[in-house]
């Protein structure tokens, strides 16, 4: 497991990073910890939470997430040895279980977040700590294009940077990085903490698959120049690349167990035939359809972690041995065939 600096921070984070939104809900505490030894024990040191988690997001289970890693923690003492990242919540978006869904990206509910994850985690610092969407109309969760007639009141960027840029200095977070953010908004953090001398977002977490690779498009040449590392989530397309669903439109996993409307764009009718299309391509080059899928993600020059999620420890392990898998030159040329048919349908 290669270790990789994290865009112009100190950390050092693993290639491969637990992503744990499966635990509170498809995830019981003792699987949950049994996943995070695994992953351990397998070289992974970056782990991804967030307060929201687990997923789908609901009063009766919210926070579960940090509790479980927070009780991880404190049984087994790895705190020094990993990497730990979490998000606050920007606008409600229907949880009003979230500090009464009045949540915004200003002092009182970042901080408040803060304070509510170090004691769920069972720790004094957080490694990282994400905004996890902005607190200002932007195109993401499937909005294809920016649309003025979205427009709201927002929390500035400057207001929210001074809040985190306090959180650095007084040791309770050491970077901090953005979520589902787009190169203008990167590169408005980047110039608003340089104009006031706050602190300086290190990372991106943005969706990034085969289905998806709208990140190439701005966003690489953004986040090269100013030393934004990025951290890609949705590896597998909420499971739409590892071909389940191509086998069986019925089989076990978030899409059928979670109601449509939490991932629409994963429904779309070019979305499952894109889908149908690397599972064959993979399986034709004697791979598994996960095994192409991460492949393509750990092999990108941009990508400093990818963010794996199971919800148990075979899968855990097949995401994790990708790394073993090389993409050969014929493999990247039907990949792009295959792209510039479908053009991001899952965007």
């Amino acid at each position: 497991m290669k270790l990789k600096k994290l865009g112009s921070s100190d950390l050092m984070v693993s290639e491969v990073c637990l992503g744990t939104m499966t635990f509170g809900e498809q995830n019981s505490e003792t699987e949950a910890h049994a996943q995070l030894d695994f992953s351990i024990a397998s070289g992974i040191n970056f782990i991804d939470t967030a307060e929201m988690y687990p997923v789908m997001p609901r009063a009766e289970t919210v926070n579960r997430t940090e509790q479980f890693i927070g009780s991880w923690l404190k049984k087994s003492g790895h705190r020094q040895n990993i990497i730990l990242a979490t998000k606050v919540a920007g606008p409600s978006r229907g949880m009003p279980w979230i500090r009464g869904g009045q949540n915004d990206l200003d002092e009182f509910n970042i901080r408040s977040a803060v304070e509510a994850s170090l004691t769920r985690l069972n720790t004094d610092y957080i490694d990282l700590y994400q905004l996890h969407w902005p607190s200002r109309n932007a195109p993401i969760f499937g909005q294809k294009e920016f649309n003025p007639e979205l427009e709201r009141s927002s929390i500035s960027i400057a207001e929210t940077l001074d809040t985190l840029d306090r959180l650095v200095k007084e040791g309770k977070i050491r970077h901090i990085g953005v979520s589902n953010e787009t190169p203008w908004g990167v590169s408005e953090f980047i110039h608003t903490a340089c104009q006031n001398q706050q602190a300086r977002i290190v990372s991106i977490q943005n969706p990034y698959h085969l289905m998806n690779r709208s990140f190439e498009q701005g966003l690489t040449e953004t986040c090269y120049r100013e030393q934004v590392g990025l951290l890609a989530y949705s590896p597998l397309a909420f499971g739409r690349l590892t071909g389940k669903y191509t086998d069986n439109p019925s089989s076990q996993g978030r899409l059928n167990q979670f109601p449509p409307t939490w991932s629409p764009r994963y429904m779309r009718p070019e979305v499952i035939n894109a889908s149908a299309e690397y599972t064959k391509l993979a399986r034709d080059f004697g791979i598994s359809p996960t095994q192409l899928a991460l492949a393509w993600c750990y092999s990108r020059w941009f990508v400093t972690s990818t963010i794996i999620g199971a919800t148990n420890l075979q899968q855990l392990d097949e995401n994790i041995r990708a790394l073993d898998v090389q993409l050969t030159e014929e493999m990247i040329i039907a990949i792009q065939a295959i792209h510039a048919r479908t053009n991001n349908p899952a965007q």
